[in-house]
């Protein structure tokens, strides 16, 4: 009975490793399933006309934010470079830390804005004229 329980214990954890070796790719090529309760939660993004100031929905000022600030306006910021980015999404987690400040450097240089890594008005009004 013991050698039949290791020989499901081994055959358990092959079969897991499979899984989980096939899991990361198919998680990423399509879009998760909701619950019914979740997905009445997820508000639908509203389009935005050419033309009008781009908005997440985090905040709707222009307060200077910077590295080590967090919260709202934070989490606007991620959300705007995010929707202009092609590359590895910031989490909007409203935490302002090297990674958002080097995606907001980046944004500067791209858009020919003066380079600190500040979300001040400029930055602001450049990330709402996507």
């Amino acid at each position: 009975m013991l050698v039949r329980h290791r020989v499901a214990l081994a055959s358990a954890a092959a079969l897991g490793a499979v899984v989980l070796s096939v899991t990361p790719v198919a998680a990423h090529s399509a879009e998760p399933a909701l619950s019914p309760v979740a997905a009445s939660a997820v508000a639908p993004v509203p389009l935005v006309e050419p033309g009008a100031p781009a908005f997440c929905g985090y905040y709707d000022g222009s307060t200077t934010t910077r590295r080590g600030q967090s919260g709202a306006p934070v989490r606007e910021v991620q959300c705007l470079i995010n929707h202009w980015s092609g590359g590895q999404p910031l989490a909007v987690d409203g935490i302002f830390g090297a990674r958002t400040e080097s995606w907001v450097v980046h944004f500067q240089d791209l858009k020919g804005l003066r380079v600190d890594g500040i979300v001040g008005p400029q930055t602001w009004a450049a990330l709402r004229a996507l």
